[in-house]
């Protein structure tokens, strides 16, 4: 046979025991694929599964592990990395215990049989469970939980030493088999079908894979940074370890200090050249550096988990790649179509030198969405609810646990002055009060195209001025819905929202007397339409379309609000303080109604006019504003 038949011939799937599984070879999960994520409910299932296994069975299948041959005896694992993880776990559990207990039968797992791709930690850890060190050694957290579950069922359930020999022998029937994928083949292909459960992977993480793909030497970076923007519901500075959150953060962590990919790996580089572990500084690399992490400590663990809990991003993570895109790329409206995921990002991989640079622009876009995109903050009085806030982050030591580094949260336009609970200054309340408009506005992520906008102009200036910018896409918006001549449902809810905003914005009186809007208004979801003088009125006369559905006589707030609402008559209606809060536009109609004891359609077309005459002076500011 020519080395080119040999070369295109295609392994056949092997039927394989365990141990023949693990047996000479080693196998290498790749960087992009997840981390070690089963938990208890997966674990106990397999082992259970082979527990189950009937003594005159001759085989057990448990699935199969499809597998790229990069090397003699080498492969990459595409498919069931979850499944051999675990078993790797379980045999090296079974040594360990059989060891300690003189057993006659053993199992023994060659080191080095199972590795990850640049994961030091992972890799570290599986060392140190071989060679018997002690628990307090390992440091990857996914491993040690799965070893512990995989314990805790051997504890409950084996009592006897004739119970590890029976579930050994069960073992030798369990069977796997082993795909080879063909040569040559497009293993992108594979990225899109399958994953470690068997499903279809999801599309960010087949970009995620591409991506990282496109970046020949410094994959584990790329990697890195990937995995810390993709957790959205906290600030980005903390999705690093305490280490690199020192080198790419400034030490109060409020600057990004790197203007691009490779930027980034050389102050990491040169951090760890004057600071780090290594024995030889002209030899320290990157990789170096990222396999010298030490685990977190609990206190730094703590911290992290309860500001993950504190704050709920207003978007995915999917939908923040697709932001990001936009943003660098100024494209069109049709960027943000998640029906096109795929199609829309695929330049994003077509060199080396675009995976690099969007690699950085999602680490700088997110330093920038966390900085100036509000978020959903559950904390304290709010912990239940919720309200919406706009905050930088910035450290500062806890004397009270030796100084340790700590996150504390600021309003962003607060100034330098800001202390640890410093309330919104009038900057950072307008501008806050502004997106949570638009974000109540536009539910749908593909309609977000403010947030495109936002990020755009942040990545050009980042001492831009966001309350022009949005008030201006506000006010285009609402030109282009032919506010004037809309009735009724035909009104887009922006008019509405954003009349709020002007209201709250503006301290709105009615014959001289103020209205008290709260100046920490907060935007609820609206979706009802709300008709201050109910279509279906009891005991009084209907008005005429025209009255009815004015502009006037509506009000924009929740379903549940509408419901209660009913057909109760205004002057009931204004008793309902809690849904009268919802809209600032529905307390100036509360405080007409208590003034003139009653809400009639002159009333109404008089509010209609002043409502309309803010709009239209609102606008006609901002299209001044910008032709000058």
């Amino acid at each position: 046979m020519s080395s080119r038949e040999n070369e295109n011939t295609i392994e056949q799937p092997k039927l394989m025991s365990v141990n023949e599984v693990f047996n000479n070879v080693e196998y290498v999960v790749p960087i992009y694929q997840r981390n070690y994520a089963w938990g208890k409910d997966q674990i106990d299932r397999l082992i259970q599964d082979i527990r189950d296994v009937l003594p005159d069975a001759e085989s057990y299948y448990l699935g199969s592990l499809i597998v790229n041959q990069s090397g003699p005896n080498r492969y990459e694992v595409i498919d069931g990395q979850q499944r051999l993880t675990t078993l790797y776990l379980m045999s090296l559990y079974l040594d360990k215990q059989l060891k300690e207990q003189n057993h006659s039968c053993q199992i023994s797992i060659p080191e080095g049989t199972l590795v990850f791709e640049a994961r030091e930690k992972s890799n570290e850890t599986f060392r140190r469970m071989k060679n018997g060190s002690d628990e307090k050694e390992w440091s990857s957290e996914e491993l040690i939980n799965g070893f512990k579950i995989i314990a805790d069922f051997f504890k409950s359930n084996f009592k006897e030493n004739g119970d590890y020999e029976n579930f050994i022998e069960k073992l030798k029937k369990v069977k796997i088999v082993r795909v080879q994928v063909p040569k040559g083949i497009d293993l992108n292909h594979y990225f899109e079908i399958m994953n470690t459960r068997g499903e279809q992977l999801e599309p960010h993480e087949i970009v995620k894979a591409r991506i990282i793909n496109a970046i020949k030497d410094q994959k584990a970076v790329a990697a890195k940074i990937w995995d810390a923007c993709a957790l959205m519901d906290s600030y980005v500075q903390m999705n690093f370890d305490t280490e690199s959150r020192k080198i790419l953060f400034d030490k109060n962590w409020e600057e990004l200090l790197c203007d691009s990919f490779d930027s980034a790996a050389k102050k990491l580089t040169k951090e760890n050249k004057e600071n780090g572990p290594g024995n030889n500084d002209e030899d320290f690399t990157l990789i170096d550096y990222l396999k010298s992490n030490a685990p977190l400590k609990d206190e730094k663990k703590k911290t992290e988990r309860e500001e993950q809990e504190r704050f709920e991003s207003i978007i995915s993570f999917p939908n923040f790649l697709l932001q990001v895109n936009a943003a660098i790329s100024n494209g069109d409206e049709e960027g943000l179509d998640d029906k096109r995921f795929l199609d829309i990002l695929e330049h994003n991989w077509s060199s080396e030198e675009s995976a690099k640079q969007f690699i950085f622009m999602m680490l700088k876009c997110r330093y920038l969405f966390d900085k100036y995109i509000i978020k959903r903050e559950y904390y304290k009085d709010y912990q239940e609810e919720g309200r919406w806030m706009l905050q930088g982050i910035k450290s500062y030591k806890d004397e009270s646990r030796n100084n340790t580094l700590k996150p504390q949260y600021y309003g962003t336009y607060n100034g330098d002055s800001a202390d640890k609970e410093a309330a919104d200054s009038d900057a950072t309340r307008k501008i806050r009060t502004l997106e949570a408009c638009l974000r109540i506005t536009y539910t749908s992520p593909k309609m977000m195209h403010w947030i495109t906008i936002t990020l755009r102009t942040l990545l050009e200036d980042e001492k831009a001025n966001l309350t022009n910018i949005l008030e201006k896409y506000c006010c285009e918006k609402i030109s282009s819905s032919d506010y004037q001549n809309s009735k009724g449902f035909q009104i887009e809810r922006i008019v509405f929202t954003y009349l709020d905003y002007l209201l709250w914005r503006d301290s709105y009186s009615v014959d001289g007397q103020k209205v008290d809007i709260p100046s920490n208004y907060q935007y609820q979801y609206r979706t009802s339409i709300e008709h201050f003088f109910p279509q279906h009125p009891a005991e009084m006369t209907k008005w005429e379309d025209n009255d009815l559905n004015s502009f006037g006589n509506l009000a924009l707030i929740t379903t549940s609000g509408n419901s209660r609402f009913s057909n109760i008559v205004p002057i009931g209606k204004i008793s309902y303080n809690s849904i009268i809060k919802q809209s600032p536009k529905l307390m100036v109609m509360e405080q007409i109604t208590k003034k003139n004891n009653e809400w009639t359609r002159d009333l109404a077309q008089k509010h209609n006019q002043e409502m309309l005459s803010l709009l239209e002076k609102e606008i006609a500011r901002n299209t001044t504003a910008t032709s000058k």
